[in-house]
């Protein structure tokens, strides 16, 4: 690994009570490139912009996808990751279905722990907040030619992290858009799913409404994402959560939910969720609770839903009433050293490896 430390690092004006998500950034980033058939060594430099031309691919075409991960802190200071093997599979998943090179184990990770070892400090403590990560895979080879590129860039940013949404939220029901198609890029965290996702949630940001819930492109009678997210449905005491697809992506907070309710004993059916189905449990009363999880989120849950100009309001549950909510809990309790971890998704990052 080639290690460049900034000179001018900006972690002595950083306040941990006052930042904003998405918008700072640590001081160093992680670069990898791909060309002759073969990716380069890896290198730790100071965050910064790179040189790029309107003619790159990735910005043409579209070859880019990334992935969302967490390191947190514990209270005596030592730095988690959580499932970050999870990332590095998807990642690669992303990359096989674009038509970009795979990149290694060794890469992935040890830029992952090196960037994330070299600027601890930018992680921090405390209830809700992390330090959000994001790897990317994009073209960079300058050609106006629609095929596939010749040369790549893996990267690696991040930014400090604090709640994502404080309060629940209001969800429409598509009806209509749908985040993706069958034998499309859907379960991968393709770039352009997002740019695609923009339009219909503005749409329903004007309707009074803070996202979407997605439903499938061939007839809208099933859920299948909410958002970026990952959906749940809790109708009595049973958890209903959508199979994943090549249209549903594989979420690591999604399987982390579904592993810690088998563990509590609660009943979990992976499988078709109808809208007409959760349409009728809220109208019965038996609609306990329709969540979303994510990375960034962690969980958002969900106070009405709109669907054909209905708005259906959900059942206001305390933290104890709430599976959302005891799910959430036992999740951040795991990556963040307040509890035992009986998965082994704790992954720590030890210190001063890379400090040269």
């Amino acid at each position: 690994m080639i290690i460049q430390k900034s000179t001018n690092p900006r972690i002595s004006t950083f306040d941990p009570n006052n930042f904003s998500f998405g918008n700072t950034f640590i001081d160093h980033m992680i670069i990898c490139e791909y060309e002759n058939g073969k990716w380069g060594d890896v290198q730790l430099v100071p965050y910064g912009p790179i040189g790029f031309t309107p003619a790159m691919m990735g910005v043409n075409y579209g070859q880019a996808c990334f992935e969302g991960m967490k390191a947190y802190k514990d209270n005596n200071g030592q730095v988690f990751l959580f499932r970050p093997e999870k990332n590095f599979q998807r990642i690669n998943k992303s990359a096989k279905r674009l038509a970009i090179p795979e990149i290694s184990e060794e890469i992935f990770m040890e830029g992952l722990k090196a960037l994330v070892d070299i600027d601890r400090d930018w992680i921090p403590q405390g209830e809700g907040t992390s330090l959000y990560i994001r790897p990317l895979l994009f073209a960079t080879e300058e050609a106006l030619k629609a095929r596939i590129s010749e040369k790549y860039m893996f990267a690696i940013v991040a930014t400090p992290a604090k709640s994502y949404y404080t309060a629940p939220v209001s969800v429409k029901i598509s009806d209509h858009y749908s985040r993706a198609a069958s034998g499309g890029v859907g379960a991968a965290k393709a770039a352009g799913n997002y740019a695609a996702s923009f339009y219909p949630t503005q749409l329903a940001i004007e309707e009074g409404y803070e996202q979407i819930i997605w439903t499938d492109d061939c007839s809208h009678e099933y859920f299948e994402e909410s958002g970026t997210m990952n959906v749940f449905v809790r109708i009595n005491d049973t958890i209903y959560t959508p199979k994943t697809s090549d249209k549903i992506l594989d979420g690591v907070t999604r399987d982390s939910f579904i592993q810690l309710a088998k563990k509590r004993g609660i009943e979990v059916v992976i499988g078709d969720v109808k809208v007409s189905d959760v349409i009728e449990a809220q109208k019965n009363g038996t609609l306990k609770e329709v969540w979303g999880v994510g990375t960034a989120v962690v969980t958002s849950i969900f106070e009405a839903l709109g669907y054909q100009g209905e708005h259906l309001t959900l059942p206001k549950l305390s933290d104890e009433e709430s599976f959302a909510a005891q799910l959430k809990a036992d999740l951040v309790n795991i990556q963040t050293n307040n509890s035992e971890d009986p998965f082994g998704w704790r992954y720590l990052v030890e210190e001063n490896v890379y400090s040269v």
